[in-house]
């Protein structure tokens, strides 16, 4: 267990969402303690030590301090990876090392373990110190590849598909995201998607409700009229051997297959960002 546990606490460390999202989660536990306190007063003379170390306001009804207490005890469940992930404990004469956000509660309890400013400057220093993980952990983190480092559009519609581990209909999804998003560019859908592709890259100029993609930059340039070449000839393929095989076959790809093809989409979505969409003189 213990050995477990260390090796999921070294891969929280490397990963700086996981550990900005703890901060966050820190920061609510701290805003939903401050407004648990405006309903007490702190105790700063009355046995200190014995008596609780805050006191419920006169004025304060019990539904406003449960409803309040209900919001820290959540908060608190949702930032409890906080002390083990920064070290941020308190040592207490006759009770050891403490949580402070678990702990949270005693300072209502006779005998108390901490005071609040106890627990609102732990909060602080673990802010503080998960925004320095998240530095490291970035500053450390492998260049990221793989299918979540695809372009927003393919994997936006690939993820919920791919991390269900049903690679095909993942490609599936991306290809049909590329095509619609043709589609609204050019605003037409009055021919297959193989047709498309083809009259949207085609040679020739645009006309009334057949506007082209062009890639940017002088048409007699050598590189431009590569670009635009090999687009005419590139985005109609991927349509074909991708996206209608992806669409229509039966059985599904391995993953690496799968990753393969989703490349070749986000490759295709991040060269149609860059092209212009051209229309007829004159519009």
């Amino acid at each position: 267990m213990g050995a477990a546990w260390n090796a999921r606490s070294v891969e929280a460390h490397k990963n700086p969402e996981y550990l900005r999202q703890t901060a966050n989660a820190v920061e609510t536990f701290r805003e939903a303690l401050v407004r648990f306190l405006a309903f007490h007063v702190v105790n700063e003379h009355l046995a200190r030590g014995i008596a609780p170390a805050v006191f419920r306001r006169d004025d304060v009804d019990d539904a406003e301090i449960d409803a309040a207490t209900h919001d820290v005890d959540l908060a608190a469940g949702r930032a409890g990876a906080a002390p083990g992930l920064t070290g941020c404990m308190i040592a207490v004469q006759g009770a050891g090392v403490i949580d402070p956000i678990a702990a949270w509660h005693t300072i209502t309890k006779p005998k108390p373990l901490l005071e609040p400013d106890d627990i609102l400057s732990a909060c602080g220093q673990m802010i503080g110190r998960l925004e320095q993980l998240v530095l490291k952990a970035e500053a450390e983190a492998p260049p990221r590849v793989g299918a979540e480092a695809m372009h927003p559009l393919v994997w936006g519609a690939a993820q919920r598909l791919w991390r269900d581990h049903h690679f095909r209909h993942a490609v599936a999804a991306a290809a049909e995201a590329l095509i619609a998003q043709v589609k609204s560019r050019t605003e037409r859908n009055d021919v297959p998607e193989t047709a498309l592709w083809q009259e949207t890259f085609s040679e020739r100029d645009p006309v009334p409700g057949k506007p082209r993609l062009r890639w940017p930059g002088d048409p007699a340039d050598r590189a431009v009229k590569n670009m635009n070449d090999g687009l005419r000839l590139f985005a109609p393929g991927v349509q074909m051997t991708i996206r209608n095989t992806a669409t229509h076959q039966v059985a599904d790809l391995s993953e690496q297959e799968a990753l393969e093809r989703l490349a070749t989409l986000s490759l295709l979505a991040r060269w149609l960002d860059e092209c212009e969409l051209v229309g007829p003189a004159g519009e």
